[in-house]
């Protein structure tokens, strides 16, 4: 087995996160990194994160790439990850709106590195008002 497929199976990182507002768990960057670094020192690598800023028509995105490096410095596996900056995030500034947007992007680049799951986090999930739907008659409503 590859390093990288080593890891993809062995990395344990859950959902520790709660979003009061939205009611679901979700996993940080810093959890990911947190089940990462064991295995990234019994394999003997590295995990290289980097940002590149592009300006796509007038909006900026972050662009992050990670490199899983193996213990001969040769990369075992890349990832990418893209987020768009928000125009305004209320109670940051534009330093913590560009932070964020980086944190985003370089959790997505590990998730698709690291094959990690996250079918069930807001991102994939259908937030829109449930439809209601009638309630059915029963006998007793005469």
């Amino acid at each position: 087995m590859s390093l990288l497929s080593n890891i993809q199976q062995e990395l344990n990182a859950p959902k520790n996160q709660y979003n009061n507002f939205g009611k679901y768990k979700y996993r940080s960057l810093e959890d990911i990194f947190e089940g990462l670094k064991p295995l990234l020192k019994k394999y003997s690598c590295s995990v290289s994160v980097a940002d590149k800023i592009q300006l796509i028509g007038d909006r900026y995105y972050i662009q992050a790439i990670v490199q899983l490096i193996d213990k001969d410095g040769k990369i075992a596996g890349t990832g990418e990850g893209w987020a768009r900056e928000s125009l305004t995030k209320k109670g940051m500034d534009d330093s913590q709106v560009t932070g964020a947007t980086s944190s985003y992007a370089r959790k997505y680049a590990m998730n698709g590195l690291f094959a990690i799951d996250d079918v069930k986090d807001a991102d994939s999930m259908d937030n829109s008002a449930p439809k209601s739907s009638p309630k059915p008659k029963s006998n007793n409503d005469w």
